[in-house]
């Protein structure tokens, strides 16, 4: 799993393994889903970071495992 974020374009993209994407939707305003062959999900792009939230910090992620 990849997480990279792109502060110049105000962007987050998550990515869930390797696999080769064969179609993308935008399944909310700004929110692209990327799909592999077998219609599993494996990549999440989130536009528009600073517009989501007004105390995002990009510097400070935090990864929480439950």
């Amino acid at each position: 799993m990849k997480l990279n974020v792109d502060k110049e374009a105000d962007a987050l993209y998550l990515r869930l393994d390797d696999s080769p994407i064969v179609e993308s939707e935008e399944v909310s305003p700004g929110v692209v889903l990327d799909f592999n062959a077998s219609n599993e999900v494996v990549g999440v792009e989130m536009l528009q970071l600073s517009k989501r939230s007004s105390t995002l910090n990009l510097s400070t992620l935090q990864f929480e495992s439950i």
